[in-house]
């Protein structure tokens, strides 16, 4: 047998229901929400990411799948969503096509990572992104719709998490007192901090390194080195966050993996998927549209690992749909009303199994009892006869005669009692 590649893993029939309802929930919300789907493609040109994620971050330094394609072109499996949905955003000039510049996607990402619980080489995400509004509501109400849709799934015990890593005006000065407060203890750093420390010196706040903890924790913090606007702005998004009633927590080692954040940045953290906890995450990015040869637009949006929130949904949630019925048929005169009966309860909107090989009687009905469906219908001779079917509740054993006409109806009316 030729095993799956590491890092990645089928979604099970047990599991695709979790992943439904997840996928379900999601895309309700965004059309609540007013957002319109684009769906980009899973390859791009290896420069969009080069540019748009961050040339000093781990994704491109370490994880990206990047290869030439036989025209000679680098190519990479799009890590993340974000640089992508701004390509199309610019490409398609959809600010000309849209009433609002409110998009998202769902689907697959790909990095080269260490595999781990919640944590995978190909993923998913829900991408969710606003363009063209710098005004701190908008903020407010992409962190308040994330956190509507953690809560719309049922996940108890979330913690928001937020913070303001500035702008290119105020952030030169928080980066320089970094420098200056690491001063000859980068070298007690690990190496990829060390590496950071030259690159992007707010990546240090990034490092999971046990023993780099201690001199991280007595770094400077960024909400203290922001400019007026900077820290106008980030005032307003605290007032549109409690004036929705959201608690939240500022944490100024939040300043995400990517370049292009710019001030507003927030994480949505679970209690119950140990050290992969971050359910969601995002913030603003009000350069990295015009980065990208599109018109000077401000950005804001969030992702959330589907994956994450499959694990963190409550059990129960999702559950494989149980079959309405089993039609078993006794006897060879009985096989072509069984399979027509059971094509006029699909059609009707109700899950219909039947046996494909002739089996018997006997046979068919030890599948009915395993294939969990509410009920047995049994079509034999006197049922031809009278044209009524015999309806077995598969929960109390209890049968009764129902006849052809009424079936549907009294399928239905079983299936919501």
């Amino acid at each position: 047998m030729i095993p799956s590649i590491r890092g990645t893993r089928d979604i099970l029939p047990a599991e695709v229901g979790r992943w439904q309802r997840v996928e379900g929930v999601a895309r309700d919300l965004c059309a609540r929400y007013g957002y319109a789907e684009v769906r980009t493609p899973v390859i791009e040109r290896e420069e969009l990411f080069a540019k748009g994620t961050g040339e000093s971050t781990d994704i491109v330094q370490k994880e990206m799948y990047a290869f030439t394609d036989k025209g000679g072109d680098r190519i990479t499996l799009r890590p993340e969503a974000t640089p992508s949905m701004v390509r199309s955003f610019v490409e398609h000039a959809l600010e000309q096509e849209l009433p609002c510049a409110k998009l998202y996607s769902l689907g697959p990402m790909f990095r080269y990572e260490r595999p781990q619980k919640g944590r995978y080489r190909q993923f998913h995400q829900l991408d969710i992104e606003v363009f063209g509004i710098t005004d701190p509501a908008v903020d407010g109400e992409v962190i308040e719709m994330a956190s509507a849709l953690v809560t719309e799934l049922g996940i108890e015990g979330a913690e928001l998490v937020i913070n303001s890593v500035g702008c290119a005006a105020c952030r030169p000065r928080f980066t320089q007192a970094l420098i200056d407060a690491l001063g000859e203890r980068v070298a007690e750093l690990c190496g990829d901090c060390q590496r950071r420390s030259v690159t992007n010196p707010l990546r240090i706040f990034d490092c999971k390194v046990p023993a780099d903890q201690p001199i991280i924790d007595q770094l400077p913090h960024s909400e203290n080195f922001l400019c007026d606007a900077c820290r106008g702005h980030f005032a307003e998004v605290r007032r549109h966050l409690e004036a929705y009633g959201l608690a939240y927590r500022v944490s100024h080692r939040l300043v995400r993996g990517l370049d292009y954040y710019t001030r507003t940045t927030f994480e949505i953290l679970g209690t119950s998927l140990g050290a992969q906890n971050a359910l969601l995450g995002g913030g603003r990015y009000d350069h990295l549209v015009k980065q990208l040869g599109g018109p000077d637009r401000p950005g804001i949006g969030f992702a959330a690992g589907l994956e994450r929130l499959v694990l963190a949904l409550p059990e129960g949630a999702g559950e494989m749909d149980v079959a309405d019925a089993f039609v078993v048929a006794l006897g060879d005169p009985s096989w072509s009303a069984a399979r027509i009966l059971a094509r006029d309860l699909r059609r009707a909107g109700l899950t219909t199994l039947i046996d494909y090989e002739g089996r018997s009687s006997k046979s068919q009905m030890k599948r009915a009892n395993r294939s969990r469906a509410r009920h047995m219908l049994i079509l034999g001779e006197d049922e031809l006869a009278t044209n009524q079917v015999t309806v077995k509740t598969m929960e109390t054993g209890e049968q009764q005669t129902v006849a052809r006409a009424d079936l549907v109806a009294h399928l239905r009316a079983v299936r919501t009692d």
